[in-house]
């Protein structure tokens, strides 16, 4: 990532301001709290202007099952009695499952015009004819307050548990994580409790010949030097970089993967991680290739948990998938394809490192390198130099997380006879089997890069 590329170059976050407006407005529709699943692949911006086929992200069974395990569970230590924070509350939802934990209040945060609809609801329950009421288990229990949570001076006491579901793709994706780590610094008591309390980044090879192709058909359009008498392919490099640096949102088949993601992924504790250590993360990974064949591209996906804090004794631990291989969710999977694929033989070591830094887009700009068997990695913070893009065996790309493309071809299958060639994967003669671990440091002792 070059310094003129980097949003951080002079230790400045840049602001989320002018994405505000259209992003609250965007929140603040019942329909717009919605994912929608087209058999096709189409752009961010086309799927927002979709208005049939939408299935609403309460009904994300995962997603919300998983919220009210976690707070019902653990209703009696962090919620019974207690005061709690639900910071973009959105709908609601997570409120009115504190409340059926038992919570003493709940105060509910949300900057969009979705507030007035939550307050009608709770307000429901407040009324004076009993008849009339409904969710009377709500009356006089949640407060609704629109404004963004780093609002001065709103009318919220420090708490003793903070709910939230902060969460876009890859994990990190429209910067909510930032608001939840600032309601944490400023609203929550000294051993209080965050729900979800960490969140694990998985990254692995995956081969796609099918996407890949795709890909690269709709930037060969801008190759032709003749359509209508007009030659095109000035601005073939240009659609080549704006192609391949969307990342591809959904769900694919997990028998695409070259290698496992690292065991545990790369951990965001939000009990301790800092809003510094939030805005620019570099995720190292190394695998060891199960086959041989073609890597196409680095896929993601993230873990939830949802823990009690260590001064909350006998709690319980709920978790929650949206990798591959689990029971689809709203967020699904990414995969961030290469301009130019890579070949990896079974058995083969593949390392790298993923930078992921915030941009003005409630996103970020995410840069990685991928190396195949030996050699010495590029730092991240270092632009990179000429000599490295003649590797053969190495590749780097850059994707903008917000510039997302969406592809629902995969529907899984119970396909007994399956075989990995099927997906131009070929096992090797002899197994393999060797697992390595790699942690969350990327620096050593004398603050020099590592893997």
């Amino acid at each position: 990532m070059s310094e003129a590329d980097d949003p951080l170059v002079n230790g400045k976050a840049p602001s989320t301001e002018g994405r505000d407006p259209a992003y609250f407005s965007y929140y603040a529709m019942l329909q717009h709290q919605v994912v929608f699943k087209p058999s096709r692949t189409v752009s961010s911006n086309e799927l927002k202007k979709t208005p049939g086929g939408l299935q609403n992200m309460l009904q994300d069974t995962v997603r919300t099952s998983t919220y009210r395990s976690a707070i019902l569970l653990n209703g009696p230590l962090c919620f019974h009695d207690k005061l709690i924070l639900d910071v973009g509350a959105g709908s609601g939802i997570l409120s009115y499952f504190a409340v059926q934990a038992g919570a003493q209040k709940v105060y509910a945060v949300e900057a969009s015009q979705m507030a007035e609809k939550m307050r009608k609801l709770v307000e429901s329950a407040n009324t004076e004819s009993e008849a009339l009421a409904k969710n009377t288990f709500l009356k006089d229990k949640i407060e609704v307050i629109q404004a963004k949570i780093e609002d001065p001076n709103l009318p919220i006491p420090q708490v003793d548990t903070i709910i939230s579901e902060p969460i876009g793709v890859l994990l990190i994706h429209e910067r909510m994580l930032e608001s939840y780590l600032y309601a944490r610094d400023t609203y929550l008591k000294p051993g209080g409790t965050l729900f979800p309390s960490t969140g694990s980044i998985f990254l692995a090879p995956f081969s796609d010949i099918a996407l890949w192709t795709e890909t690269m058909g709709k930037a060969r359009f801008w190759e032709q030097s003749s359509f209508y008498g007009v030659d095109l392919s000035a601005l073939y490099p240009d659609a080549k970089d704006e192609m391949f640096g969307m990342p591809v949102v959904g769900c694919f088949d997990p028998r695409t993967l070259i290698a496992q993601a690292n065991p545990g992924g790369y951990v965001v504790d939000f009990y301790t991680i800092t809003m510094e250590e939030l805005q620019d993360m570099t995720i190292p990974f190394i695998w060891q290739a199960s086959y041989t064949g073609i890597v196409h591209g680095i896929a993601g996906w993230f873990d939830l948990h949802f823990s009690p804090p260590p001064s909350v004794p006998s709690g319980n631990t709920i978790a929650m998938s949206t990798g591959p291989a689990a029971e689809r969710t709203h967020w699904q999977q990414v995969r961030f394809l290469l301009k130019e694929p890579l070949a990896v033989n079974a058995g083969q070591t593949i390392q790298g490192w993923m930078r992921c830094v915030v941009n003005e887009m409630r996103s970020y700009t995410i840069e990685a390198e991928i190396m195949v068997g030996e050699g010495q990695l590029t730092n991240p913070t270092i632009p990179l130099t000429s000599i490295y893009n003649l590797d053969f065996n190495r590749r780097r790309g850059k994707w903008r997380l917000h510039e997302q493309t969406y592809n629902y071809n995969y529907y899984p299958q119970s396909d007994n006879l399956f075989r990995p060639e099927y997906n131009c994967l070929y096992e090797p003669e002899h197994p393999i089997d060797t697992t390595v671990v790699v942690e969350n440091n990327f620096v050593d002792d004398n603050n020099q890069f590592i893997i």
